[in-house]
């Protein structure tokens, strides 16, 4: 049943981020056999990574398409395993050093989810949409900006406008745009030096990037060699005038973490913090959006999505897309109670939360006590509720990291580091991170 594995690839190709799928999926051949999904890896590496943070996701896509939940095996070679060298050490260490590390597709003139045209500009992101414009116009005076933002406010957006801008404006040879999470480059360096091939990976980097937009600069909290190398590649890029983005959920001072000399770089560019929406804000963006979906909404309806969802800018517009969608497929006018329907499905009234509520959401839905959550263990759905509870403080609140750390009786990198684990989770849509935004939405929306 070979077709099999190619549908639950085509499938898992539209669930997954397209860099996740080209790199871990696309590569494997697969081949179901009785109750088992056989996936063969280029390398025993690209085996271990899949093994590790996919194969959850596999075998949930693989129960869809075969009525069952499958026992899977992914084998490192793309060999038989009759031949008897390849458990060898060398023979492993040959299979690792075979993946290729592909940059081209970085630079490739690509299908860009997001435009300045459709950011919508208000008092929480004027700075950062301002920055990003003015170096696309070419009349900006810094070579880099940093922006901060929680999730869902338009960091995403901004870098992607910045690509898109350059792609669609340049007549002649397009510049070089780099647009990469910093785990991707993470992912890069560690192929890149299992591989033997860092001088590759650099020369990559140094040598064919015009303009270098790299997100979630958090993730490299701790990893010393990977900041050892960005900080070498931002001083070659620097000296040859090119220019940077940076986004992160965090301030640089925050990052207590990264080198001194990386924070230093930050904050010698331009800050871009990118701040709550604001019920203005809030407003017009449901008004274009609408108009995107053809919607006729009444100013009653806008006010009450606008009142009902308050922080997150990804929850308003993909309650908008539903909202046409249900009037489209009950043929009715959007009135106040379908609109109320449908914002059932979403968070609401999200800036009453303070940190008491959090917890105590928190230790009701995982079942836990605050005792055992304050606790030095290590279980991991203690360590889950936790790293939840620090992530919807973060995203809630005003405290610090400190003051966060020291309610949970935890450090101010810990509470850095598990924010990024759940964001992380969440924004790759794995089962966790599935599990984990059913959470956080059932904490958000109690009373």
């Amino acid at each position: 049943m070979k077709g099999t594995w190619e549908k639950i690839q085509s499938n898992l190709e539209k669930s997954l981020k397209s860099g996740i799928f080209k790199v871990w999926i696309k590569p494997l051949q697969g081949e179901v056999q009785d109750n088992s999904l056989n996936l063969k890896a280029p390398s025993e590496f690209v085996a271990s990574w899949v093994r590790e943070r996919l194969s959850e996701t596999i075998k949930e896509e693989a129960a869809h398409q075969l009525g069952y939940v499958p026992t899977l095996y992914i084998s490192g070679n793309g060999h038989s395993q009759n031949n008897s060298q390849e458990n060898t050490p060398k023979a492993k260490q040959e299979q690792r050093l075979s993946l290729p590390i592909d940059y081209s597709y970085q630079f490739k003139k690509k299908t860009w989810r997001y435009a300045f045209e459709d950011f919508v500009v208000g008092n929480s992101n004027r700075l950062a949409y301002t920055a990003c414009s003015s170096m696309c116009n070419m009349n900006f005076p810094a070579d880099h900006i940093f922006i901060c933002s929680g999730p869902g406010l338009g960091k995403t957006h901004l870098l992607q406008a910045m690509g898109h801008f350059f792609y669609k404006n340049c007549n002649q040879e397009p510049l070089k745009v780099m647009y990469v999470s910093s785990e991707q480059f993470a992912n890069q360096l560690v192929r890149a030096i299992k591989s033997k091939k860092v001088e590759e990976f650099k020369s990559q980097y140094r040598d064919n990037i015009d303009l270098l937009l790299l997100e979630d600069i958090h993730f490299f909290q701790g990893k010393e060699k990977m900041q050892e190398e960005l900080l070498s590649i931002i001083k070659s890029l620097e000296a040859k005038g090119n220019k940077f983005v940076f986004s992160s959920s965090f301030l640089p001072k925050e990052l207590s973490k990264i080198d001194q000399k990386l924070t230093s770089y930050f904050c010698s560019g331009v800050l871009a913090p990118i701040d709550k929406p604001d019920y203005d804000f809030r407003f017009l963006l449901i008004q274009k959006k609408a108009r995107q979906y053809n919607l006729n909404l009444t100013s009653h309806v806008e006010d009450l999505i606008a009142r009902k969802i308050t922080s997150d800018i990804r929850q308003i517009e993909s309650c908008i897309q539903n909202i046409a969608l249900k009037s489209q497929m009950l043929q009715e006018k959007v009135s106040h109670d379908l609109a109320q329907e449908v914002l059932q499905n979403y968070t609401q009234n999200q800036e009453t939360l303070d940190i008491d509520q959090i917890v105590q959401s928190i230790c009701k839905t995982f079942e836990i006590s605050f005792e055992k959550l304050r606790s030095k263990s290590r279980k991991k759905q203690l360590v889950m509720a936790r790293n939840t509870a620090f992530y919807l403080a973060r995203k809630h609140t005003d405290l610090s990291l400190k003051n966060i750390g020291q309610y949970l009786n935890r450090r101010h990198s810990t509470v850095l580091k598990g924010i990024t684990n759940i964001e992380r989770e969440i924004v790759q849509e794995s089962q966790t991170g599935r599990q984990l935004t059913r959470v956080v939405e059932a904490v958000e929306s109690r009373p």
